[in-house]
């Protein structure tokens, strides 16, 4: 018997996150032991980490992620868990539907709104403890 499947909204895979303590050590790895391209580099104040973008081919990339100050949200995660996958993101077409959605389903979310990043990306995280473990950051980019 075969089942009718609803129609879902195109998500795409934007990037996979990863929290690291040594980030030239990091972009070494990907970057020459990988043969992976720096896509982008910068430093988050805001968030206090500096963080670099890989190249995975197409528009997907790999976000090496590492804390400026040992007071960062970033830090308390590294000193908690460790060098590791922090989070999965993908790109939405409306983040705020997609967080009324989530919220209404019983998933929890970090943000109760989304933050801007400076170049107008609008982003949020969901919390891992209600999404199987995994945090999921979801990204609408400035149209």
């Amino acid at each position: 018997m075969r089942r009718k499947i609803k129609q879902m909204a195109k998500r795409l895979l934007d990037h996979v996150g990863i929290v690291t303590a040594d980030i030239s050590t990091a972009v070494r790895f990907w970057r020459d032991g990988l043969e992976m391209g720096v896509k982008m580099e910068e430093r988050n104040d805001e968030e206090a980490v500096d963080i670099v973008f890989i190249d995975a081919g197409g528009d997907r990339t790999i976000e090496l992620i590492a804390p400026t100050t040992e007071d960062s949200g970033i830090a308390k995660y590294l000193n908690k868990k460790g060098q590791g996958q922090h989070h999965v993101c993908i790109e939405v077409d409306d983040i705020e539907a997609v967080m009324a959605r989530l919220t209404a389903q019983g998933f929890e979310l970090i943000n109760e709104a989304p933050r801007r990043r400076h170049d107008g990306t609008l982003y949020a995280f969901t919390h891992p403890k209600s999404t199987g473990g995994v945090m999921v950051e979801l990204y609408q980019k400035p149209e």
